[in-house]
């Protein structure tokens, strides 16, 4: 489960980077940055819904 927090990170920074992509009008930053943020985050909302929540280590 740690590589799900690992990519839910992924997730936020390509969030942020197309954000940023955005208000330069940089296109290819746009389709990159918002194409890792869906993939990722797809990833990790349905691993989330799938085995739920990271528990700790026993």
């Amino acid at each position: 489960m740690g590589l799900v927090v690992i990519f839910a990170l992924v997730c936020l920074l390509a969030g942020y980077a197309a954000l940023s992509a955005l208000k330069n009008k940089n296109v290819l930053g746009i389709i990159f940055g918002g194409g890792a943020f869906l993939v990722f985050g797809f990833f990790v909302i349905m691993t989330l819904l799938h085995h739920g929540f990271p528990t700790e280590a026993h």
